[in-house]
């Protein structure tokens, strides 16, 4: 349909040539003072909006330090269990306005337990908004009129979703693919159908058998579960290459942990290169979204349902285990610094209220309100001061891969004790033979690389870090311990760092079904 391709491009054209000196005009404190303030107003006769007095806060002059002030910060524990366990039990009205349908089920990668997160119709709306405006940045790329009749593949979490009789569950990828609007239906892959399938396997087997069927353009997904998908496709066809089926497939759109460790294995099932385009939608929000190119930053939503406060990534904010401290200190957008690594609170109009979503990220660009996702607040070593980012662990294994040429597509990372003082163990999992691997020399590459990134490691190495343990993996037990878990496909990820109960459960099943057999 040529005609609906012209329409749609000429549509995005127009919004999405919006020059770079009017984003920097315009002023982030007031579109951020705007927003918290719609947000008090709507949520002002609800529970949590008595409680702490939400109708007083917005008589204050400086209404943003006035709820700062008012309002403690939560992490999900907090929360849940002083206000969001009633809005699960059908009550109305508890932290914003009418009663929930919609629960994203959430583990993140760093608890054992699903949570909770509330999906209001208003969020679903602030979702569908911002899909919209980053929908406009493809005019940036100059795509061709046929583009935008292709095919758009969503890789997510099942749209048929668990009723209680009070409230739907489910993944938010799966929620809002089962809310996308009418016009976007004619586009949307794999179809309400399959979408439907909670079964991962049995919904990828559907996806291959459909595959030659569709004209995709776009794929949007989790990698790891991209690649899986991709790879088994190539394999049922006997072709070379994800092109052979989809000759048109130009764009991969991504988010939620690093795309880094996957690009080396992820372009040998290419014969010609993707648009990649970042964009940050969790459970809580649609954050924010790669807004130009050239670029792997991402610009903040700032007037669409969030309201954000940074809390700097310190010792004196957070505990060794990465729990905030009571007396932790934040600061609103205005006073950001570039380079600088922060926690990210979120107030939403989801009945978020300083919420601590549990991501960190660094201002790349203050003037465009630019970030990058540096890691997660529990997904860090700090055993003696080493302070150990996953933003530094992904930049390892990304140069470990150009090094010596293997793809490690999967890892985590342990502190252990070793010595009466520590050691750092290493998980990879590769597509090469790990029995042609020289793991001593992954080993050395490692510890170098981190030691050129990160001073106090390399300080911490000398005394305190006495070892590093590397083992290499097949890349298939990585997701064969997540199948068995529960946590195959739509958004969910390993772990970069593992600790606690899950190392143990990691080990367990290791010794179980790789190292004794």
């Amino acid at each position: 349909m040529p005609l609906l391709g012209s329409i749609i491009k000429s549509a995005i054209e127009l919004p999405g040539k919006i020059p770079l000196e009017k984003i920097r005009r315009a002023n982030p404190a007031k579109q951020q003072a705007a927003t918290l303030k719609k947000l008090l107003r709507s949520a002002q006769y609800t529970s949590f909006g008595e409680a702490y007095d939400f109708g007083g806060i917005l008589k204050n002059k400086n209404a943003v330090k006035a709820f700062r002030q008012q309002v403690p910060i939560h992490d999900y524990n907090s929360i849940h269990q002083r206000w969001w366990y009633r809005t699960l039990n059908g009550e109305a009205f508890v932290s914003w306005p009418g009663k929930i349908k919609y629960f994203a089920l959430s583990s993140g990668t760093s608890e054992a337990s699903s949570k909770y997160i509330p999906v209001t119709a208003d969020m679903l709306k602030a979702i569908k908004k911002t899909s919209i405006k980053q929908l406009f940045t493809l005019a940036k790329y100059d795509l061709p009129r046929d583009f935008y009749e292709r095919g758009i593949l969503m890789l997510g979490g099942s749209t048929h979703l668990h009723f209680n009789g009070t409230y739907y569950e489910g993944d938010l990828s799966g929620i809002t693919a089962g809310n996308i609007p009418f016009w976007f239906q004619h586009f949307y892959k794999p179809g309400k159908r399959i979408s439907k399938e909670r079964d991962w396997t049995t919904k990828l087997d559907e996806i291959v058998k459909n595959a030659r069927d569709w004209d995709i353009g776009v794929v949007s997904g989790v990698p790891a579960w991209i690649q899986i998908m991709m790879e088994r496709i190539i394999k049922h066809y006997n072709v070379k290459t994800i092109h052979d089926i989809w000759p048109n497939l130009s764009i991969y759109v991504h988010g939620g942990v690093s795309f880094a460790p996957y690009a080396k294995t992820f372009e040998k099932l290419l014969s010609k290169p993707l648009i990649y385009i970042e964009t940050y939608l969790a459970s809580e929000g649609f954050i924010a979204f790669q807004a130009r190119k050239d670029t792997i930053a991402m610009q903040l939503v700032l007037d669409n349902g969030l309201f954000f406060e940074f809390v700097p990534f310190n010792e004196e904010n957070f505990d060794p285990d990465g729990q905030i401290r009571v007396e932790a200190t934040s600061c609103t957008i205005e006073n950001v610094e570039e380079g600088k690594e922060y926690a990210l609170l979120l107030s939403s109009c989801a009945g978020a209220w300083r919420y601590l979503i549990g991501d960190t990220i660094k201002f790349t660009s203050k003037a465009l309100s630019e970030i990058v996702i540096t890691g997660r607040t529990k997904h860090f070593l700090n055993l003696c001061g080493e302070h150990l980012s996953q933003e530094n662990m992904n930049r390892a294994i990304q140069l470990l891969e150009e090094q010596m040429n293997i793809p490690v597509p999967e890892f985590t990372v342990a502190g252990i004790e070793h010595d009466s003082m520590f050691a750092h163990k290493w998980y990879l999992g590769t597509t090469s033979d790990p029995a042609t691997i020289d793991v001593q020399a992954i080993r050395e590459r490692i510890d170098q690389n981190l030691k050129d990134l990160n001073d106090d490691y390399r300080v911490e190495r000398i005394a305190a870090i006495r070892e590093v343990i590397v083992e290499v993996l097949p890349l298939r037990h990585f997701y064969d311990y997540m199948k068995l878990r529960g946590k195959e496909g739509g958004q969910n990820k390993f772990p970069r760092v593992i600790r606690n109960e899950k190392l143990t459960d990691w080990e367990a099943y290791l010794n179980n079904n790789v190292r004794n057999k």
